[in-house]
C-alpha cells in the first residue's frame, strides 16, 4: 500500500493540541485511515526574525516541543521562510539557538522550510544536520521555474504554488524521483486569481523583522472574511481526501501539506478529523480532545 504523508501546522503554535492528539493517534490507530502517516509538524516560535509565511505566535518551550516530536518519531520542521533576510540577520541568537537544538535529531531527521538562498547557504554550513524544504512563499507561478526548484539538490521537498495543484497533464510527466519531492498545499483559502500573494508574504517578512509597515490589505473577493475551511473546500485548487486517494496517490504523489499556523486549535482539529480520521470515529476523537481540561481550543 502506498502511504500518504501529511505535514501538519503548528509545531510551537499548537503544541498543547498535539500533546493530546499524538497519544490518541498512537493508542487508537484504528480511528485513523491506515493509508496515512504524519510526515512532519512545522512551525516557528514567537519572535523569530527568520520566520515567514505567517507571523509566529508559538510560545511553547522548544525543548518540550522537541521532546514530544522525538517521543513520537515525528520530523520537526522550523519554518524560516522569511523572504527579506539580509546578512546581518544571520547572527540572530534566538534563531541560531533553535537550529542548534533541533539539529540534534533523534530517530528521525528534522528540517527547515526556507525561502532565502542566503539563509540556505548559512544553514548548510553551520547546521548540516537538517534537510531543507523549498517554501511555497516563493510563489513560483511558472511551471518551468517550479521544475527547476524540484531539480535542485538542496531540497528534499518543494511546496509548489497552490495553483499548480490541478495541472495534471504536467504533473503526470514528472519522474518518480521528482514526484517524491513535491509536497502539495491542500487547503489554501487564498483566491485562485490572487496577484498579491507574494506581496502578502513580504509583508509578513517585514513584520517578523520588526520593520514598521501597514497590514497587507487583501483585495480578493471576500478577502476580509479570514480563513474558512468551507471556503477553501470550494476552491478549484482544493485537495480533499478523495482526490488524494483516487488521483494523487495513483499518480505517484505522497506528500501533502496542511496549512493553518495562524488559525485556532479548534480548526486544526477539524483538519485532523477531515484528513486523517475515519468518519465513524470523528466523535470519539472530538470527545477525547475536548475532555482534556488542560486544552483551550478556542
Amino acid at each position: 500500500m502506498d502511504i500518504v504523508y501529511y505535514h501538519l501546522p503548528g509545531l510551537f503554535e499548537f503544541y498543547e493540541l498535539y500533546r493530546v492528539f499524538l497519544p490518541l493517534y498512537r493508542e487508537h490507530r484504528e480511528y485513523f485511515y491506515d493509508w496515512c502517516e504524519i510526515g512532519s509538524i512545522y512551525g516557528a516560535s514567537a519572535d523569530c526574525i527568520w520566520g515567514g509565511g505567517r507571523v509566529g505566535f508559538g510560545d511553547a518551550d522548544p525543548r518540550e516541543v522537541l521532546s514530544l516530536m522525538q517521543e513520537y518519531g515525528i520530523s520537526a520542521r522550523l519554518t524560516f521562510s522569511n523572504s527579506l533576510l539580509r546578512k546581518e540577520h544571520l547572527s540572530d541568537r534566538k534563531c541560531n539557538a533553535l537550529c542548534a537544538l533541533f539539529e540534534e535529531n533523534g530517530s528521525v531527521q528534522n528540517g527547515v522550510i526556507i525561502h532565502s538562498d542566503l539563509l540556505l547557504d548559512y544553514l548548510k554550513i553551520n547546521y548540516p544536520g537538517f534537510y531543507f524544504v523549498s517554501s511555497t512563499t516563493k510563489v513560483l507561478t511558472d511551471f518551468g521555474q517550479f521544475l527547476d526548484e524540484v531539480n535542485r539538490e538542496d531540497f528534499r521537498y518543494v511546496v509548489p504554488d497552490f495553483r499548480f495543484n490541478r495541472v495534471f497533464n504536467q504533473l503526470n510527466m514528472l519522474s518518480g524521483l521528482q514526484k517524491d519531492k513535491v509536497e502539495f498545499l491542500c487547503n489554501e483559502c487564498c483566491h485562485i486569481g490572487c496577484r498579491d500573494r507574494k506581496r502578502c508574504y513580504e509583508n509578513v517578512s517585514r513584520k517578523s523583522l520588526g520593520e514598521p509597515c501597514a497590514d497587507h490589505r487583501c483585495m480578493a473577493p471576500d478577502g476580509n472574511q479570514g480563513y474558512r475551511f468551507s471556503k477553501a473546500m470550494e476552491s478549484p485548487a482544493f485537495i480533499g481526501i478523495k482526490d488524494i486517494v483516487e488521483i494523487y496517490r495513483p499518480m505517484g504523489y505522497s506528500n501533502f501539506k496542511i496549512e493553518g499556523r495562524g488559525l485556532g486549535s479548534a480548526l486544526i482539529l477539524e483538519f485532523l478529523l477531515y484528513y486523517m480520521t475515519r468518519p465513524e470515529y470523528h466523535l470519539h476523537v472530538r470527545e477525547q480532545i475536548y475532555l482534556d481540561s488542560m486544552l483551550d481550543l478556542f
